[in-house]
């Protein structure tokens, strides 16, 4: 079977962490392996992956580097550069998955293209409660749930909802797949992006300008992120810059990139 490997962005926020750990390990199809991608957390991090190490039902390798600012770009082309799969599929630490999250991906998995899935939202009221319990089930009709369209699995109806699309608009890397050899073909990553906002749509653009289209899932690899309060938008403005130019000059890569990390 073709072989994935999951990868997980994470800083500094363990309890989320541990809760999307928690779900990856209860996976109808687990991945060939787990890297977390780590932006330079602590102490306490660094702990929960050790203690979780030893028990995990694959390997789960903790890729780090030291923190010097929102340097995500970075540490995801790390990561990827360390990983074994010939195919990924990457999320974010603060996302609880639903059990059938890897295998729904493997259903849908396509030469050609890479796979932009949607999430829906756990309330900041109900957090607290979330990790009290340690809950990492949800569905539709959750308490708390905000974008409960997003949240339905229905994947005997999933293709009347697949759309295929020649552009990179609305790409998180939450929820993100691809094929390893086309992120290595657009050189990865923008390393220049540091700060928050538009990396993965820059990360798109250039899929789409090498002919690579995005595929749109729904009622499939659902996931629910754990609401917090948003990082600091400083280079907002900088990133959908660089996206436009991509965009405007058909960049098929990047110079500073995958194969400079």
């Amino acid at each position: 079977m073709l072989a994935v490997s999951l990868i997980v962005a994470t800083y500094n926020w363990p309890k989320a962490l541990d809760l999307c750990l928690q779900s990856i390990q209860n996976q109808t199809q687990l991945p060939l392996e787990v890297l977390i991608a780590d932006d330079g957390s602590g102490e306490e991090t660094k702990a929960l992956i050790q203690k979780l190490q030893k028990n995990f039902p694959v390997p789960l390798l903790h890729i780090w580097h030291e923190d010097n600012g929102f340097r995500k770009s970075i540490v995801l082309n790390k990561a990827i550069k360390s990983s074994s799969g010939s195919y990924i599929v990457q999320v974010d630490g603060d996302v609880i998955l639903n059990p059938h999250f890897i295998e729904d991906h493997y259903s849908v998995i396509e030469q050609g293209f890479f796979v932009r899935g949607t999430r829906a939202h756990i309330s900041e009221a109900r957090i607290s409660q979330v990790y009290k319990q340690q809950i990492t089930r949800f569905n539709w009709l959750s308490p708390g749930i905000i974008n409960r369209f997003n949240a339905i699995r229905f994947p005997l109806l999933a293709f009347l909802l697949e759309k295929k699309r020649n552009n990179s608009n609305s790409v998180r890397g939450s929820n993100l797949a691809y094929w390893k050899s086309d992120f290595i073909l657009i050189n990865g990553y923008n390393n220049d992006l540091q700060g928050w906002g538009h990396e993965d749509e820059e990360l798109a653009a250039r899929f789409i300008n090498n002919g690579i289209l995005k595929k749109i899932v729904k009622f499939k690899a659902v996931q629910f992120h754990l609401s917090h309060p948003e990082a600091s938008r400083t280079n907002e403005s900088h990133h959908a810059d660089a996206v436009r130019y991509t965009l405007q000059h058909q960049l098929k890569t990047c110079a500073n990139g995958y194969q400079q990390a």
